[in-house]
Order: C-alpha cells, then sequence, then structure tokens
C-alpha cells in the first residue's frame, strides 16, 4: 500500500511538472494565430470563436481552478450554479477590459489566477475553518476569482491591438469560443470525476489531490511573478 501510494504521487508530481510547462507554453499564442490577430481587420466570427476555444482548453491555469471548484460538488444543480457564476465573472471582465482596453499588467494578474487554485484548493481541505473558524461564501469567492480570470483574457487579446473594426463582434464571439471551450474540458473532467468518484480512492486521496493543486498554484504564482520582475 505505501508503495502505490509512493508511486501515484509521484506520478501525480511528473504530471505537474509537464502541466506546469504546458501552461507556460499555453500563454503564448501560435504564429497563425499570432499573424491572424495583428492582421484582421473587419468582423471574423469563427475564426475569433476558434481562437476563443482554443485558449480556454489549453489555459490550464482556468481549468485547474474549475476543477477545484467542482471537485466536491455532487449534484448537477451546483455545478452549474458554481460554474454559471465562474462564466459571469469572466466574461464581464474579459468584454468590459478588452473593449474598453483597460490595461491590467499580464504577470500580476496571471499570478492573481495562480492564487484562485491556491485558495480553492484550500478551501476544498476546510483550510479557512481550521485556521481562523470561518468559512467564506464559496459562491462570492468563485465570482470574484471569475473576474480576475476574464481579465487574464482580456491581456491576451490587448497584446494584438485589435482593429476597432468589427472589435465588439469579434470579442462577443471570442467570448463565445470561451465558453463552448469551458463547456468541452469541463465536461471531460465530470466525466473523470464520476468514474473516480465510483471509488474508495475519491475521498481516500482528496486531501493530497487538493494540495496537488495548491502546488500548481503556487508553482504558477511563482512563474509569473518571476516574469513579472525580470520584465520590470
Amino acid at each position: 500500500m505505501n508503495k502505490l501510494r509512493i508511486s501515484l504521487v509521484s506520478l501525480v508530481l511528473i504530471f505537474l511538472g509537464l502541466l506546469i510547462s504546458l501552461t507556460a507554453m499555453a500563454h503564448g499564442v501560435d504564429s497563425a494565430t499570432k499573424n491572424f490577430l495583428l492582421n484582421n481587420s473587419g468582423m471574423a466570427i469563427m475564426p475569433f470563436i476558434y481562437i476563443g476555444a482554443k485558449h480556454m482548453i489549453t489555459g490550464y491555469d482556468h481549468l485547474l481552478f474549475l476543477v477545484g471548484v467542482v471537485f466536491f460538488l455532487f449534484k448537477t444543480k451546483d455545478v452549474l450554479i458554481y460554474v454559471s457564476l465562474f462564466t459571469l465573472g469572466h466574461s464581464a471582465t474579459l468584454l468590459f477590459g478588452a473593449f474598453y482596453d483597460i490595461q491590467v499588467n499580464p504577470f500580476l494578474i496571471d499570478a492573481i489566477i495562480g492564487f484562485s487554485i491556491i485558495y480553492k484548493g484550500f478551501d476544498n481541505l476546510g483550510g479557512f475553518k481550521k485556521l481562523v473558524g470561518v468559512q467564506p461564501n464559496t459562491k462570492i469567492a468563485v465570482l470574484i476569482f471569475g473576474l480576475f480570470h476574464g481579465f487574464g483574457l482580456a491581456t491576451k487579446l490587448q497584446e494584438f491591438e485589435l482593429n476597432s473594426d468589427g472589435l465588439l463582434t469579434n470579442l462577443l464571439a471570442f467570448n463565445l469560443g470561451v465558453e463552448l471551450g469551458q463547456i468541452m474540458a469541463l465536461g471531460l473532467v465530470l466525466i473523470v470525476l464520476s468514474f473516480w468518484r465510483r471509488y474508495d480512492s475519491y475521498l481516500k486521496f482528496s486531501g493530497l489531490t487538493n494540495t496537488l493543486l495548491m502546488t500548481a498554484g503556487m508553482m504558477l504564482v511563482m512563474y509569473q511573478l518571476t516574469g513579472y520582475f525580470l520584465n520590470s
């Protein structure tokens, strides 16, 4: 049993290492997408839907946060409520931030997104009750962090100074793509979690899983803060 636990921890740590590497890559934009964004003028609904969906599916920081959000949600109704709050938050700041060109340092906003993962893992472990004896409102927390995630999405588009012609339509298309990508990624996450929940190991290793979520969040925070100080 001890060997099994050690092997499981080793595999998860290797996975997290690969995940962090992929996260750094995911926030970049491939050359074809970059070229399109730099040269596009006018409405381009389908390309922006595709770019939005692609960004969300490869946005491991957003997905890690969502994993933390739904980890202990066993009812479909609760999943819909929490995901809707997250969607409301990131949609509002994505559209508002990108359309009105509200400048936010991308390294700092991504560090906050990393912190949101730490927060959710800590919350899932019951850390707040143990530490301060108070449980923060989880719905409000998800909504607030959704606002920060939206600014994170907006900063990716602002890097390319999008043409004002058809801007609102393109932003709405990008946001739609983000939601479609979120649905696809979250659907896969829920399928995996539903399968895992059939076994005792789900609750048995829930502490380890959320500790690893926090570890991933810490690595993301350090990565982004390093970028901030190196580029200041």
